[in-house]
């Protein structure tokens, strides 16, 4: 099992969030476990460096607006968008893309715990770059042959894998780049996402073959989340289950399916096994008893207990 790359002291650690293959439900687990974990403290930068589809920007923007209007206080990251070169040379756009980059971790640096970057589906100079310089390296992955052809071929009588796909070299070649540059190696989790009920009886990938290809390329795997409408319905309010939804929908009833996709969430953060520090949960421990008290009445006796 890969660990996370140390860090030295003021540096975030960076987790990235990627895969060629669009529909992995990239973007919701990237916002889940954004708000997540600043709900547990972290002080955290996003950079979305899809710039055509912008999902992880609208959510974050869906989500200050929705505060704004509502009144709530509601936990935002710094936020930035890495826009790509548009002349017709490769070269002066990688060289604008790079100074944008780099000028938006400058500003990260010494002033968060975590950076989360959020990558197009498709493979690009930026996002090359995102992998070189991930501590965790997240790739949703749905548990089919179609989706599992981002990472292998497999042959269909025996599932065993023939054949490293694209995206998998990649991600080979950057993490050995990374361990030239600084000796760190990165933890490639693969997270098993958008299941359904049926999957465990109808899917022809077993368990078995999965593990069998994550000793052979070197990742982990890591259950994500079911197929719940939930976490569509929140896009639009930029919010999460792990948000208290009974404080900002007052009067609803309480939905059964928020409470499991937390737990599902929770999971997938411990399987993370992010260096989530201490102070950072005390934070936010003070930080939600400050906030349920504030539309409670002041008793009498608070009022007049330091009166003669």
């Amino acid at each position: 099992m890969l660990n996370a790359a140390p860090k030295s002291a003021g540096v975030p650690h960076v987790i990235v969030v990627g895969n060629e293959k669009g529909g992995s439900g990239k973007s919701t687990i990237a916002m889940h476990v954004a708000v997540a974990l600043m709900k547990a403290g972290q002080r955290l930068a996003t950079i979305d460096l899809d710039d055509r589809q912008r999902t992880l920007s609208h959510y974050i923007e869906n989500r200050r607006a929705w505060g704004r209007r509502s009144g709530r206080s509601l936990e935002l990251p710094t936020h930035f968008v890495v826009d790509r070169g548009t002349s017709n040379k490769s070269d002066a756009n990688e060289a604008v893309e790079v100074g944008n980059f780099e000028r938006a971790m400058a500003a990260i640096e010494h002033r968060h715990d975590f950076v989360l970057i959020d990558t197009p589906p498709h493979d690009s100079y930026l996002m090359r770059l995102a992998h070189s310089i991930a501590d965790t390296l997240l790739t949703p992955l749905n548990k089919s042959f179609i989706d599992i052809d981002v990472l292998a071929k497999l042959d269909p009588i025996g599932f065993a894998a023939t054949g490293v796909s694209h995206y998998a070299e990649m991600v080979r070649e950057m993490r050995r780049l990374r361990r030239t540059l600084d000796g760190a190696v990165s933890d490639w989790v693969v997270v098993l996402n958008r299941l359904s009920r049926l999957d465990s009886v109808i899917s022809p990938v077993s368990s078995e073959s999965l593990q069998e290809l994550a000793l052979a390329l070197g990742f982990r795997l890591a259950t994500g989340f079911h197929e719940r409408k939930v976490y569509r319905d929140l896009f639009p309010q930029g919010l999460s289950v792990m948000d208290d939804l009974g404080d900002v929908f007052p009067g609803a009833d309480p939905d059964p399916s928020h409470s499991i996709a937390r737990c599902e969430i929770e999971r997938l953060l411990d399987a993370l096994k992010l260096p989530i520090d201490e102070r950072g949960r005390r934070r936010a421990a003070a930080r939600r008893e400050w906030f349920s008290t504030q539309d409670d009445a002041l008793a009498a006796d608070d009022i007049l207990a330091d009166l003669p």
